[in-house]
């Protein structure tokens, strides 16, 4: 069973949908209690970094969230969520995220060096590349175009985190990240056809076989 979080800042009805057509059971719940019971956790989001994570701290699923992860148990943050998933964002300020990947969120400059300026937000259908392919979200895939619509980007000087990317300017994005039982994607997957569903599929394989390990 997937617990998809519900703090009131993610793109649910797409989410839920996504996991009905793959057949996956799961429940949508902003109840600690009843998202404990669980077999993995999906963090979805949409939105300002900030807000995000005062919705989560004052309701306490910051660390109900932590504390899972610390546990072992999978979770995957998609699109914000996946931001929130590590240390620190400058999106409106300087505000903490929830720390169990090690990086900083940093908003596109829309310039490249050369001074060639480019579109942001990254919105549209972009080239995935993979880095690790052995990866679990990435297990039996090929390398394809996946769906993005964000400003701000993870930076992070552990590479070993980084699965797969995009290049967006001159800027390498990462795209689908991960370490051990923590895992997300900067795009969404659920609106990324094919190869968006294939890794929803991938993650909800390892949240069965983790829970009958």
């Amino acid at each position: 069973m997937i617990g998809i979080i519900d703090y009131g800042m993610g793109n649910l009805h797409s989410v839920k949908s996504a996991l009905s057509r793959i057949g996956e059971e799961f429940v949508l719940s902003s109840d600690k209690t009843e998202l404990e019971k669980c077999d993995g956790l999906l963090l979805p989001g949409v939105g300002a970094f900030k807000d995000a994570m005062d919705q989560l701290n004052s309701s306490g699923l910051a660390e109900f969230v932590k504390d899972e992860a610390a546990k072992g148990k999978p979770l995957l943050g998609i699109c914000l969520g996946m931001q929130l998933l590590f240390e620190e964002s400058e999106e409106h300020g300087n505000f903490q995220g929830l720390g169990l990947l090690p990086g900083r969120v940093t908003r596109f400059t829309g310039k490249t060096a050369g001074g060639v300026t480019y579109k942001v937000p990254h919105m549209g259908w972009n080239h995935l590349a993979f880095h690790q392919r052995e990866h679990d979200l990435l297990d039996g895939l090929q390398e394809g175009f996946v769906y993005f619509v964000h400003s701000y980007v993870v930076n992070t000087a552990e590479q070993d985190v980084i699965a797969a990317s995009a290049q967006y300017g001159d800027v390498e994005v990462p795209a689908v990240v991960g370490r051990g039982n923590v895992m997300g994607t900067q795009f969404h997957p659920e609106k990324s056809s094919q190869l968006g569903m294939g890794m929803l599929k991938n993650f909800c394989t390892f949240v069965k076989e983790r829970s009958y390990a």
